[in-house]
């Protein structure tokens, strides 16, 4: 990320369900990661995360609808691996439409905030 990208406001987009359960950006990462590398534990490490943290996560997102998002298979000869499922994919898809929508919305009051905001508050004592 550049210096500049780095202090623009970034809106970021959370869905808290009823029950506590949430989706976020992190969790969609993962998803984008298992897609690429068809490993959970290789998804976590390319996420600094834990291969047990990466899995609840994943089991997690199992839990929360009534399909699959991500299916894994163990063992075998190459060791077993992970891939979204097509309501995975689906899923994946719409959240990071949600985002591009949210941003777009929001772009004119974002670049208000960003022009009332106190650029040296850093330098605040």
């Amino acid at each position: 990320m550049t210096d500049s990208a780095a202090k623009t406001l970034v809106p970021v987009l959370r869905i808290s369900f009823p029950d506590e359960d949430r989706l976020g950006h992190g969790k969609m990462e993962l998803l984008e990661h298992i897609r690429q590398t068809g490993s959970i534990s290789a998804a976590g490490r390319a996420m600094d995360m834990s291969y047990r943290r990466a899995w609840l996560l994943v089991s997690e997102m199992n839990r929360m609808f009534n399909e699959q998002v991500v299916e894994s298979q163990r063992g075998g000869q190459k060791g077993g691996g992970a891939a979204l499922t097509p309501f995975g994919e689906e899923l994946l898809e719409r959240f990071r439409r949600m985002e591009r929508t949210m941003r777009t919305s929001l772009a004119e009051d974002l670049a208000w905030l960003e022009g009332k905001r106190n650029l040296q508050q850093g330098e605040r004592g």
